[in-house]
C-alpha cells in the first residue's frame, strides 16, 4: 500500500533570474499573477485554485513539483517517511500546510493541503458545432478575439531520469501514483518511460499526472497546462507565435498516449511549457498498459516529436 494517494498536482516550482522577464512569458502564456514577493512569483489559472506556478528568484533551474493531498491526515503519514520535513505551515501566498521530500533524483517534493481558495477567473465563451450536434451555435457567428490561451488549471510534470524503475518506484509507493503506459525499448523489461495517473477509485482523473522518461540527465522535461479546447490551443500558439520572442519546441498535433490536442513553448531559461486540450480519462478500473516506444511516443495527427524536445532536459 502507497503511504498516500495524492488528488492532483498543485504546481510545478522553477528558478529564473528575472522575475519580469519570467512574469510576461507566463502571461504571453496565458496564466495571471496572483501574488509577488520580491523573490518569488505566484501565477493562477481560470480555476479557483490559488495558484499553479511558482519561481523563486536565482540561477535557472528546476525545483520541482507539488501536488494535492486528500487530507490533511495524509501529510502527516508523509511526514514519517525517510527526510520527510515534519508537517509545516506555508510561508507563501496561498497558505496552507505542506510536507517536503525529495524523490530518487534529487528534486523537491511538495504535498500541499489547505491552499485559501480564490475565485474563478471568467473563460472567454466559445461553442463549437460539430458532426450531428451542428446547430448548437444557431445565429451566432464565430469570431475569436487574439489573445493569449488562458490556462485553466496545471495538468502533468514531466521529469528526466537515469532511473526510470527507481523513480517510479518512488512515486507509486510515497504518492499513490498507478500506471496508465509503461514503454518499453527492445524488450518489456526495459522500460524507458511511464505514464502514471493519480488513484482517485471510481473517479475519473487525467490519463497522467506524471510521466518520467530515461535520460542521462535528470531534471524536467516540461510543465503542463489545461486549456479551455481546441481553439484555444490554436489562439494560444498564433499569439505567442506573433511575439517573436519564445522557441516553439514542438506542435500542433494530438497525443496517442492520453490522446491531448498539444502545443509545447520554451521560457526564456529554456524550460518547456504545454498548452493541451482534451485528455483521455480513466479510473481504477482501467487498468494499465505496455507498449514499445516505436509504437508509444508518436502522434495521431501532427509532426513528430523533433530531437530538440526528445532529449530536452531542464536541471
Amino acid at each position: 500500500m502507497p503511504v498516500a494517494k495524492v488528488k492532483d498536482i498543485a504546481w510545478g516550482r522553477i528558478r529564473s533570474p528575472d522575475l519580469d522577464v519570467q512574469e510576461q512569458f507566463l502571461l504571453d502564456f496565458g496564466m495571471v499573477r496572483v501574488a509577488r514577493t520580491k523573490d518569488k512569483l505566484f501565477m493562477r489559472g481560470t480555476d479557483p485554485i490559488h495558484h499553479l506556478h511558482v519561481t523563486e528568484l536565482g540561477e535557472p533551474g528546476f525545483i520541482g513539483l507539488a501536488y494535492h493531498a486528500s487530507s490533511e491526515e495524509d501529510l502527516h503519514k508523509l511526514a514519517r517517511v525517510e527526510g520527510a520535513s515534519a508537517v509545516e505551515a506555508i510561508d507563501e501566498p496561498g497558505g496552507g500546510k505542506r510536507v517536503r521530500l525529495r524523490e530518487p533524483n534529487g528534486y523537491q517534493v511538495e504535498v500541499v493541503w489547505g491552499l485559501d481558495a480564490v475565485e474563478p477567473l471568467k473563460v472567454r465563451p466559445n461553442v463549437l458545432n460539430w458532426g450531428s450536434e451542428k446547430y448548437r451555435r444557431s445565429g451566432d457567428l464565430c469570431r475569436l478575439p487574439a489573445g493569449p490561451a488562458q490556462c485553466k488549471r496545471v495538468g502533468h510534470g514531466v521529469m528526466t531520469s537515469p532511473d526510470v524503475p527507481g523513480t517510479l518506484k518512488w512515486f507509486r509507493e510515497t504518492l499513490g501514483f498507478i500506471c496508465s503506459d509503461d514503454v518499453w525499448a527492445g524488450s518489456p523489461d526495459h522500460l524507458i518511460g511511464s505514464f502514471n495517473r493519480c488513484d482517485r477509485g471510481d473517479e475519473y482523473v487525467d490519463h497522467h499526472v506524471f510521466f518520467v522518461i530515461s535520460s542521462p540527465r535528470k531534471g524536467l522535461n516540461h510543465l503542463s497546462f489545461e486549456v479551455e479546447d481546441f481553439d484555444a490551443v490554436m489562439m494560444g500558439h498564433e499569439y505567442l507565435a506573433k511575439t517573436g520572442k519564445y522557441e516553439h519546441m514542438w506542435g500542433i498535433g494530438r497525443h496517442l498516449l492520453g490522446s491531448q490536442v498539444f502545443d509545447y513553448w520554451s521560457d526564456p531559461w529554456g524550460r518547456v511549457h504545454e498548452h493541451w486540450t482534451d485528455s483521455d480519462v480513466l479510473n481504477v478500473h482501467s487498468g494499465s498498459n505496455s507498449m514499445p516506444a516505436h509504437e508509444a511516443l508518436v502522434s495521431q495527427w501532427g509532426e513528430g516529436a523533433p530531437q530538440k524536445f526528445i532529449e530536452h532536459t531542464s536541471p
